[in-house]
Parts: C-alpha cells; structure tokens; sequence
C-alpha cells in the first residue's frame, strides 16, 4: 500500500474549499476535525461582534481567518513545519529559538494568507 502523504508529503489533501462557512466547516472536518469546537467558538464570537458593530467585517475576517488555516492543514509538509513551529515558540527555554520558530510560523500563516488572495 503506498502512502501519498509520506510520498508525497505537499500533496493537497483537498481542493481549495471556497470561503463560505459551510465549505470551510467541510473542509475541516476532512482534514482537521479536531478544531471544529474551535471553529464553531469563534464563528459565534465573530457573529456576535458582527451585530454588535453592525458591520460584516468580523464575519469576513473569521472567513478569512478560517481559510487561511485550512489552506496551512491541505498541505501535509506545511501543515507539520507549522504546529511544529508553534509548538516550539511556546516550549523553547531559549528565546532566539521561540523568536526564530514564531517568524517561522508567520512566514508559513502569511504565505497561506498571501496565496488565498493571489
């Protein structure tokens, strides 16, 4: 049996789901079912603020926020650079090394936000 993600480790997993919030609860539910709790917390924040602003701008940025997240978790190699990135910003007793592996994780959260708008 062959292992497309040890394969090919930057393979998309899915296509690019389009940035409603059901696609993307779709998406996610593929490809990191874990973080629906999380997601389903912050669309009511963002619908909340969303009325209490009387502004769409919380809904598109939780849109936004949400796609930039799936398109990081589509890409397997990706996906692993950045929890591994995160996670040693946050344990790292030395802090040139949390420093470095935070601007890792923006680089790869910027690109995914970059190539979202491209």
């Amino acid at each position: 049996m062959v292992n497309t993600i040890t394969e090919r480790p930057n393979e998309e997993l899915i296509p690019r789901p389009d940035r409603t919030p059901d696609a993307l609860r779709e998406a996610l539910a593929i490809i990191a079912p874990t973080r629906i709790p999380e997601m389903e917390r912050e669309k009511d924040k963002a619908l909340t603020e969303a009325v209490r602003q009387s502004s769409v701008g919380p809904l598109q940025g939780f849109l936004l926020h949400w796609a930039a997240m799936i398109e990081i978790e589509r890409l397997p190699a990706t996906a692993r650079r950045f929890h591994r990135a995160e996670h040693l910003a946050q344990v790292s007793a030395d802090p040139e090394t949390s420093r470095r592996n935070v601007r890792e994780s923006g680089d790869i959260l910027r690109t995914a936000y970059r190539d979202l708008n491209a």
